[in-house]
Order: C-alpha cells, then structure tokens, then sequence
C-alpha cells in the first residue's frame, strides 16, 4: 500500500457501520514488561507478559436515528464489538482488520462550548483478544 491519506477509515461498533461520523480513531496496543533479571545479570532482562488494548474514537455528534447517540447509549455497561480497517476496501494483506469486544465504559453524549462543533470521544478498553485479519 505504501504512504497513504489516512480518509477513508473503517469503523463498526455493534455492527453499525460508524465511519461517517468518526473524526479519529486510534488503536493502542501494548504488553505488560516483565523483569525477569536474576543474580549475576549486569543489565536488566524482560519478557512480555499479558496483552492489552483501547481504541479512542472521536465522533461528530449526531443524535439521528442509527448515529451515534442512538448507537453508543444502548451500550453503556456492556461488551461489544468493534472493527477497525485503514480504508473502507475489502480486507486484505494492505488492509488489515482488528477487530475485538471492548467495554463501552463511558460515553459523553454532549460536550462542547458555545459555538463549537457538536462532537464527543471515547476511550474503551479491550475486554478479550483482538484479532487482525488479512482475508
């Protein structure tokens, strides 16, 4: 694929496809580091542990019928699925999807100043595996 705009991202939330309201999205992954020095080692020594993610979306705000208020409030203290692709394409070996359940654990459904854009961000952490997929 090589360099690309990133203006075409993919995102469904509880299988609603979500990209048309979506200003960023960001996935975080990351692993426990694990010190497992021992007597007679003259520099530190680490493992990986335990595998972690979050993924953080901002969204234009939309109170429409199937946006994202009628989507994300009905989900507020459940476990839902996400997928994330870097193009609307099809998946493959240059567009990988991850995809996982995610706690919706917050939800901010107006936040703004006078005058300001209606929009609102979430930051929900993993609540399992997060696969990618190449076909």
């Amino acid at each position: 694929m090589g360099s690309f705009a990133f203006t075409d991202a993919r995102v469904e939330i509880n299988s609603v496809d979500m990209s048309d309201f979506i200003k960023s999205v960001t996935l975080n992954v990351g692993v426990d580091e694990l010190d497992d020095t021992a007597f007679g080692d003259t520099f530190h020594s680490r493992i990986g542990g335990l595998k972690d993610w979050t993924v953080d979306v901002e969204f234009n705000q939309d109170f429409a019928a199937s946006a994202v208020d009628a989507t994300i409030w009905p989900l507020l203290g459940t476990v839902t699925t996400i997928k994330i692709r870097p193009t609307s394409s099809s998946v493959g070996s240059t567009n990988p999807e991850y995809s996982g359940s995610v706690l919706v654990n917050a939800y901010s459904p107006a936040d703004g100043s006078v005058g300001d854009l209606a929009s609102t961000s979430v930051s929900w952490p993993g609540a399992g595996t997060l696969a990618r997929a190449t076909s």
